[in-house]
C-alpha cells in the first residue's frame, strides 16, 4: 500500500505530540515532513524560563532530539521557515535563511504554527536591546545582554513576564516589572493573591510599577526620533536607554523585554485563504472548516471562537487530530474546561472556574499572609465553580474534579477548606496522598497521565528516575507542576530512592557549585557568612534564593559553631515560628519529652493550655509526645510559656524524638535500662541541628519495642551492652538501619552514637537524611571515621558537645535564640 504524505508546519510541542499519538495508532500510513522556522528539534517552550535562569540547559529541554525524528523516519526541515503553500496543487514551500528554496508534496497538511508575541506599538519599539521572550533566540539574546548590561525592565506582570523578570535578577541585573494593571497575573489570580506574590517577589529583590502606562522607549542615539509621539521617522538606530511612562517619569533600561500577550499566528492561513477569526477556525475534528485535507492545532487553532494557550487542552486536540489522520474517525474536541497549576519562581499557585466570584456566588477564604498562604473558594447554588490558592496547592486537581464534575458540596462544605484527606476518614495529616489515590486519578494535566498508567509503566519497564518517567509516560514533562506528585509516586511503587542526591549537583540556579563544593570551601576558607560565600563561589544573585540561603546557613553553622552567626531570616517559615505551621494557617506545638517520659503536673499544665487556648485537638504522636493541634500564632508564646516545657524541635531540620520503651525498670522481658538510656541521649543532644530530620530510639531487649531498627540511630539492649544501627528510616520507604557496632557502657553509646551524628552534621548535605548519606559514603568509610579511628572518634564527639553547649531554647529565650517575636503579635484589622 502506497503510504500517503503528511506535512506539518510548524515543529512545536502540539504539533509533535500530534505526530506522537499518530505514530501510536497508525506508524505505517504516512510519509511525514516537518518544516519548523527554528534551527532545533522539539523543545519544552514552558521550560525556558528555567534556561534563562541557569537551572537547565538548552539540550535539558528538548522534548524529542534529532534521532526521535530519523529513529520514526520523520524528514525534519529545521531552520526553514513555509512562505507559501498551493492548495490547487498541495505543494507547500519553504526558505532557509540563505534564500534556498525546499517543496514537499501533501495529501494531508497540519497547521501548527502557534503564536506570536504581541509588542506594543509604542516609540522605540525597534530599538536594540528591546525585544519579546518567546523563542531559544530571545532565551540566548537575554542570557548574553545580561553579562554586558545592568538595567532591565520587563513589561508585563503575567507568568511570562515574572519568569523572565526573575531569570534576568537570577543573572545579576537589576529588574523592574511594569504592569498596567492593578496587580500580577490578573487572568489566574485574584487581587489578594495577586499582591501577596508582588510582596514575596519583592523580597527576593524585584521591582514593581503597577498600574504604569508605557508612553515610549528612549534610545541613546537620534532620540528625538525615537521619542516623537506621533511615531513617525524612522526609529532610531541606537540602543534602548530609558522606559518613559504617561506621567513623564523614567526607569533606565538596557534591555526592554515586552511579555504583554502573544497572539495566534495566523499569516500563512490568510494567505492560503484559509478561513481566520481569532485563529485558524476548525470543527470539532480538527479539520479546517475551509479544506478537510488540513488540519490544525495548537495555539493557531480556533475551537469554537477560543485559541487555547495552555498545553493541555492543545495537548487533547492533538489526541483528537492524530485519530482521524488515522482514519479512525470517532475522536471529537468538544472545547476544554481548564485550570491552572503554576509554580512561579519557586512559589506554587493555582486557579480554575470562575474564581473571581460575583453575583450570586459565595467565598470560602482562608489567608495566612505571614505563612505565606491563601485559599479562596466559590460556590454557587451548593456546587463548587472556582478557586484561587496561593502558596499550597496540593489540592488544587481535587478542586478542579469537584468543579469538572458539579457535584453538591453541601455535605463537605465545613471541610472543603482544609483539603481532600479530611474527607471521610483519611485522617488529619494527609501525609501520603499518592498512596491513597486511586488508579483511575488523573495526576499530569497537561498529557492527561493517570496513577495507575504511571504505576503500571514504573513496574512494566523498571523505571527508577523522574526523567525515566517523564521519558516513558509524559507525566511531569509539560509544564512540571505534577512533579511533586508524580515523584511520591515513583518512590513507593519502585522502591527505591529516587531522590538520592546526585554526586554532583548544583546547590540551585544561583550557582553551578554542589552541596559538597560549598562545604569544603566554606571550612577552608573559613567563612562565617552567606556574602562571603556568595562573593567567594560567583554566586549569580548576591541574596541568593530560597533554596541556596536555608542550606548555607546550615553549612555555615555546622562548620564553625559560635563563630558563624545563624540567620533566622535565611530559615524555612516554621524555624522562625518554632512551631509547625497546618493546612488550616494554624500551628503545632510539641514539647519536648524526654525519652517519652512525661508527668502528672506536665499533663495538667498541656490539659490547663488546650483549654485556655482552645485548642481543637490534643494527640499522641509516634514518637511519645503530645501535639496540641490548632494553636493560633498570637497565641504561640502563651502556650510556650503555660505548659512551661522545652521546645520539642518538631519544627525543625533537628533531633526529633528518641523513643524508647519502658525497659529493665519495669518490663520483666528487659535486659537494659533503656529509658534511662533515652533520656541522657535526647539531653545530650536536643538543641542539636542537623542536615534533616533525626529520630533516634532505644529498646531494653532484643524484642525491639521501641522500633530502633527503623531510626537514624537505633541502640538495643543485649545482655552484655548495647548494640548500635545507623541509617534507619520510617518514612514513605522504610530503610532497615544497618549494624554499627556492639558496646558495653552507656558512656560508650554516648560517645558513638554522637561521634556519627557529628559526622553526619560536618558531611551530609542539606535535606540528605542519614541513610541517604550514608548511602553516597559507604558504611565502611562510617566504620572506619568511627570504630578504627579513636581519637577521630573522640574528637567528633567533643564537637558536638562544644557545639550545642549553650544553645538556648527558643520558646523561653527568644532573644539569645533570635527569635523575632513581632510576628507573634495579630496585624490590626
Amino acid at each position: 500500500m502506497k503510504k500517503l504524505k503528511l506535512v506539518m508546519v510548524g515543529n512545536g510541542m502540539a504539533g509533535v505530540r500530534t505526530l506522537e499519538e499518530l505514530l501510536k495508532l497508525a506508524p505505517e500510513m504516512y510519509d511525514i515532513t516537518v518544516f519548523g522556522a527554528e534551527p532545533h528539534p522539539n523543545y519544552n517552550r514552558i521550560l525556558l524560563s528555567p534556561v534563562l535562569a541557569g537551572e537547565q540547559t538548552v539540550d535539558e529541554i528538548v522534548l524529542n532530539s534529532w534521532e526521535w525524528y530519523s529513529d520514526n523516519h520523520i524528514t525534519l526541515h529545521a531552520g526553514k521557515k513555509v512562505v507559501e503553500v498551493d492548495r490547487v496543487k498541495r505543494i507547500v514551500r519553504a526558505v532557509d535563511a540563505q534564500g534556498g528554496v525546499t517543496e514537499a508534496a501533501y495529501d494531508r497538511l497540519l497547521m501548527c504554527t502557534g503564536s506570536n508575541p504581541f509588542m506594543l506599538p509604542v516609540p522605540g519599539k525597534d530599538l536594540k536591546g528591546v525585544i519579546a521572550y518567546r523563542d531559544i533566540a530571545d532565551t540566548d539574546y537575554m542570557i548574553e545582554t545580561a553579562r554586558t548590561h545592568k538595567h532591565a525592565v520587563v513589561i508585563g506582570g503575567g507568568l511570562l513576564g515574572l519568569e523572565a523578570a526573575n531569570g534576568l535578577m537570577l543573572r545579576g541585573m537589576s529588574v523592574t516589572v511594569v504592569h498596567v494593571m492593578p496587580w500580577l497575573m490578573e487572568r489566574q489570580l485574584d487581587d489578594v493573591a495577586g499582591k501577596l506574590l508582588q510582596k514575596s517577589l519583592e523580597d527576593r529583590g524585584l521591582k514593581f510599577l503597577i498600574g504604569a502606562q508605557t508612553q515610549e522607549l528612549v534610545g541613546d542615539a537620534d532620540e528625538g526620533k525615537a521619542g516623537r509621539p506621533d511615531g513617525e521617522g524612522a526609529p532610531s538606530k541606537g540602543r534602548v536607554r530609558a522606559i518613559r511612562f504617561k506621567d513623564g517619569t523614567e526607569v533606565a533600561a538596557d534591555l526592554v523585554v515586552m511579555a504583554v500577550g502573544i497572539r495566534p499566528n495566523v499569516e500563512l492561513a490568510e494567505k492560503m485563504r484559509l478561513h481566520c477569526n481569532r485563529g485558524i477556525v476548525v470543527n470539532d475534528t480538527m479539520q479546517t472548516v475551509t479544506d478537510a485535507r488540513i488540519y490544525s492545532v495548537g495555539e493557531c487553532a480556533a475551537h469554537r471562537g477560543i485559541a487555547y494557550g495552555l498545553v493541555a487542552p492543545l495537548f487533547e486536540q492533538a489526541k483528537v487530530a492524530a485519530n482521524h489522520l488515522a482514519q479512525f474517525g470517532i475522536g471529537r474536541y468538544l472545547g476544554s474546561l481548564t485550570s491552572t497549576k503554576l509554580k512561579v519562581t519557586g512559589i506554587d499557585l493555582f486557579s480554575a472556574g470562575e474564581f473571581m466570584g460575583g453575583e450570586g456566588t459565595e467565598e470560602i477564604v482562608m489567608s495566612d499572609p505571614f505563612g505565606g498562604v491563601y485559599k479562596k473558594l466559590v460556590i454557587k447554588d451548593d456546587k463548587l465553580v472556582g478557586a484561587c490558592l496561593y502558596g499550597d496547592t496540593v489540592d488544587g486537581s481535587w478542586y478542579f474534579k469537584l468543579l469538572r464534575d458539579g457535584r453538591s458540596v453541601h455535605d463537605i462544605r465545613d471541610k472543603l477548606m482544609f483539603g481532600e484527606s479530611n474527607i471521610g476518614d483519611t485522617g488529619h495529616e494527609g501525609h501520603n496522598k499518592a498512596a491513597s489515590m486511586p488508579d483511575e486519578a488523573e495526576v499530569c494535566g497537561c498529557n492527561g497521565v493517570t496513577k495507575g498508567t504511571i504505576c503500571k509503566a514504573i513496574k512494566d519497564k523498571g523505571l527508577f528516575t523522574l526523567d525515566e518517567v517523564k521519558k516513558h509516560t509524559k507525566a511531569s514533562a509539560s509544564c512540571g507542576s505534577c512533579t511533586g506528585l508524580v515523584e511520591q509516586i515513583l518512590m513507593f511503587t519502585a522502591g527505591g530512592d529516587y531522590s538520592a542526591t546526585p554526586k554532583k549537583k548544583a546547590v540551585c540556579g544561583c550557582t553551578d557549585a554542589s552541596h559538597q563544593d560549598v562545604r569544603e570551601a566554606i571550612k577552608k576558607e573559613h567563612w562565617l557568612g552567606h556574602d562571603a560565600v556568595y562573593r567567594g563561589l560567583g554566586w549569580r544573585t548576591p541574596n541568593g534564593c530560597a533554596t541556596c540561603r536555608p542550606a548555607i546557613n546550615y553549612y555555615l553553622i555546622s562548620t564553625w559553631p559560635k563563630e558563624a552567626k545563624d540567620d533566622p531570616q535565611s530559615r524555612f517559615i516554621n524555624e522562625r515560628s518554632h512551631a509547625n505551621i497546618q493546612k488550616d494557617g494554624t500551628y503545632s506545638v510539641i514539647p519536648r519529652m524526654w525519652g517519652g517520659h512525661t508527668t502528672p503536673d506536665e499533663l495538667r499544665r498541656i490539659a490547663d493550655a488546650a483549654d485556655k487556648y482552645k485548642i481543637p485537638t490534643v494527640k499522641v504522636t509516634g514518637g511519645q509526645r503530645i501535639d496540641l493541634l490548632g494553636v493560633k500564632k498570637e497565641d504561640l508564646e502563651g502556650v510556650w510559656k503555660d505548659i512551661g516545657m522545652p521546645s520539642g524541635f518538631a519544627y525543625a531540620k533537628s533531633l526529633r524524638t528518641v523513643k524508647t520503651c519502658v525497659g529493665s525498670e519495669w518490663c520483666r522481658f528487659g535486659t537494659q535500662d533503656s529509658t534511662q538510656m533515652g533520656k541522657d541521649l535526647e539531653r545530650a543532644l536536643w538543641a542539636m541541628y542537623s542536615p534533616h530530620k533525626v529520630k533516634l530510639a532505644v529498646s531494653g531487649c532484643p524484642r525491639n519495642c521501641a522500633e530502633a531498627g527503623i531510626k537514624d540511630v537505633g541502640v538495643i539492649g543485649v545482655d552484655s551492652g548495647w548494640e548500635l544501627y545507623v541509617g534507619g528510616n520510617g518514612g514513605i520507604k522504610t530503610e532497615v538501619a544497618q549494624f554499627l557496632v556492639k558496646v558495653k557502657t552507656a558512656a560508650e553509646v554516648m560517645e558513638y552514637s554522637g561521634a556519627f551524628l557529628q559526622l553526619y552534621r560536618e558531611e551530609g548535605w542539606y535535606l540528605e537524611r542519614t541513610v541517604h548519606y550514608i548511602g553516597r559514603v559507604g558504611l565502611d568509610y562510617v566504620k572506619k571515621k568511627i570504630l578504627e579511628d579513636e581519637a577521630g572518634r573522640k574528637a567528633l564527639w567533643e564537637r558536638l558537645q562544644f557545639a550545642l553547649d549553650g544553645e538556648p531554647d527558643p520558646w523561653f529565650e527568644s532573644s539569645q535564640a533570635q527569635v523575632d517575636v513581632r510576628q507573634f503579635t495579630p496585624l490590626a484589622v
